[in-house]
């Protein structure tokens, strides 16, 4: 198999570079707390649907679902379309009530909506679950990167682990936002660059349905079966719509339609890009149809079909999936550690700076602690079964109280608890019997998880203070969110943003068209050049937009 080369490298250099400077940029817009959880109430809904897109979209996609894809062919897309209904869910349901909410943490509510304990409890068992799932991801990236360079794995997971960290911790929220837009268009450009190379070196549909004509169906293998199907896509809705940094994109919103907005955007995206990400490894079972480990198939894909530099644009991509994923997991952990547990249990009267300095100081363990997990990883199966695992045990017991608790007010707080500590014993004890099949353990997990919760609700409570705190608590979600009008130094801000962007789109331009020329006979290099144009032209658009601004 092909390695990287030394423009590989340079590529990948650049990358990093455009990254880090977007933290450091970032960083110097970070004022409070405020600012460095939440964005200070700002995001637009484009950036804000773009950013909740790429938290989801790690390199677990590139391993694990492009390990379906080749295996199993277009029933990998079938799963993958699961993630499209926790953004609709999220439109009907959750965007207004987060919103309305007023909270810094996805956490931070269920101290007025239970109790202070319930609060504690979830807080510490979150982060507890936010970095086993975050160590699976950069265990991911980790095995693409060995496996295209030919580096360490331990080499691979410190080298990602330690960029996303730096400029996590210093650029904020905001450099999560902005970096996940870059991100997603060096992404969404190197992947399509691959998906024609990988449709002419197969032949075309017609010779795939002929040579693999199992794999061309839409429900083929066991990841097609009617009750996996339906296990996955339930658990998705539950996991996404309870998930932190899921729930951070709509209270982050600039208001309760930006918020709908960004969740229809979100959805178009979930659907849309699926088909595109997954296409080039199902095409590989006909390309390569001997690989040992098929969720090796993208990076085995991409070191056959593309060129010297234009591999190092793409894995510059999956350095993107991943990084978009840490970063917001990490910010957002980094909240729920300061605001819900710090603040709230050792310093209250904690001033803005400390808590500032407590917030990077928080991002900065987390990021620590991921990197260093994620060395141990593979002993869990590979990242789709130890993802999947994961989540039918810890997720929906965490979750279930979170996202029916700002629903519904009967359930109380012993409910929210005894949902937390059976529900995670019932999928223990399911999970741990290889006689009950994964998906029948996980619809008898949510379906005891949901029972118990609202078997709390029958009785109403005796407590008056209680009740007249929920009372208060659902009155102020049914009030509209009213945002703030903008002032000068909104504006100032508002201009700074577009002239990151500028900068941002400038250099990935000028990435693209330098390792797009030594390959301009072909055709991923005449793509890499054209995108590039396309990428300096924008960035052009916004200079002279703003400048016109000023002018």
């Amino acid at each position: 198999m092909k390695q990287l080369h030394t423009l590989d490298y340079l590529a990948i250099f650049l990358y990093m570079i455009i990254m880090s400077g977007i933290g450091i940029f970032m960083g110097r817009f970070v004022k409070n707390i405020n600012d460095y959880f939440k964005g200070g109430n700002g995001v637009s809904w484009i950036a804000g649907g773009i950013s909740n897109f790429m938290t989801k979209f790690s390199t677990v996609i590139f391993v694990a679902y492009a390990g379906i894809a080749y295996k199993d062919g277009l029933v990998a897309i079938t799963v993958l379309w699961s993630t499209v209904f926790p953004s609709l869910v999220a439109v009907a349901f959750f965007a207004k009530r987060w919103k309305r909410a007023g909270i810094i943490s996805p956490v931070e509510f269920l101290e007025t909506r239970f109790n202070a304990s319930i609060r504690q409890i979830f807080s510490w068992s979150g982060v507890v679950f936010k970095l086993l799932d975050d160590m699976i991801k950069l265990y991911a990236i980790g095995l693409f990167v060995t496996a295209a360079s030919g580096i360490s794995f331990e080499t691979a997971v410190i080298g990602c682990g330690v960029v996303v960290t730096l400029y996590t911790v210093i650029g904020g929220f905001w450099a999560v936002i902005v970096t996940d837009v870059v991100q997603f268009v060096i992404l969404f450009i190197a992947t399509l660059i691959l998906v024609p190379l990988s449709y002419q070196a197969a032949g075309g549909l017609e010779n795939m349905r002929a040579v693999i004509p199992q794999n061309m169906t839409w429900t083929n293998g066991e990841k097609g079966m009617p009750w996996f199907l339906v296990a996955y896509y339930v658990l998705i809705i539950i996991r996404y719509s309870g998930n932190w940094t899921f729930i951070q994109r709509f209270y982050s919103a600039k208001s309760e339609e930006d918020g709908q907005k960004l969740g229809l955007f979100s959805a178009l995206l979930f659907f849309i890009f699926p088909v595109i990400f997954l296409f080039p490894p199902i095409a590989a079972r006909v390309i390569i149809p001997d690989l040992d480990n098929p969720e090796m198939a993208y990076v085995s894909l991409c070191l056959k079909l593309l060129p010297e530099g234009i591999m190092g644009l793409m894995m510059a991509a999956m350095f993107s999936a991943t990084m978009s994923v840490l970063s917001a997991e990490y910010n957002v952990t980094a909240s729920v550690l300061t605001r819900d547990i710090y603040q709230r249990v050792f310093r209250p009267n904690a001033t803005g700076k400390e808590a500032l300095l407590v917030g990077r100081l928080m991002t900065l363990g987390v990021g620590t602690v991921v990197t260093v997990g994620a060395l141990f990883v593979g002993g869990f199966g590979g990242a789709f079964e130890a993802n999947k695992l994961l989540g039918g045990i810890f997720a929906v017991p965490m979750i279930v109280p979170v996202i029916f608790g700002i629903i519904y007010r009967k359930p109380q707080p012993w409910g929210a608890l005894a949902t937390l500590f059976v529900g995670t014993f019932v999928g223990f004890a399911l999970n741990a019997n290889k006689d009950i099949r994964w998906e029948f353990a996980t619809l008898i997990e949510i379906a005891v998880c949901i029972l118990i919760f609202f078997i709390s609700g029958l009785l109403p409570s005796k407590n008056e203070n209680y009740n007249q705190k929920v009372a208060a608590f659902f009155k102020k979600l049914t009030i509209p969110f009213v945002p703030q009008s903008e002032s000068q130094g909104n504006d100032a801000f508002a201009n700074a943003i577009k002239l990151m962007y500028g900068i941002a789109f400038g250099l990935t331009g000028l990435m693209f068209i330098i390792m797009g020329m030594p390959s301009r006979a072909t055709i991923s290099g005449q793509l890499a050049l054209l995108s590039g144009g396309l990428c300096v032209f924008v960035a052009a658009f916004l200079y002279f937009k703003k400048s016109k601004q000023h002018s």
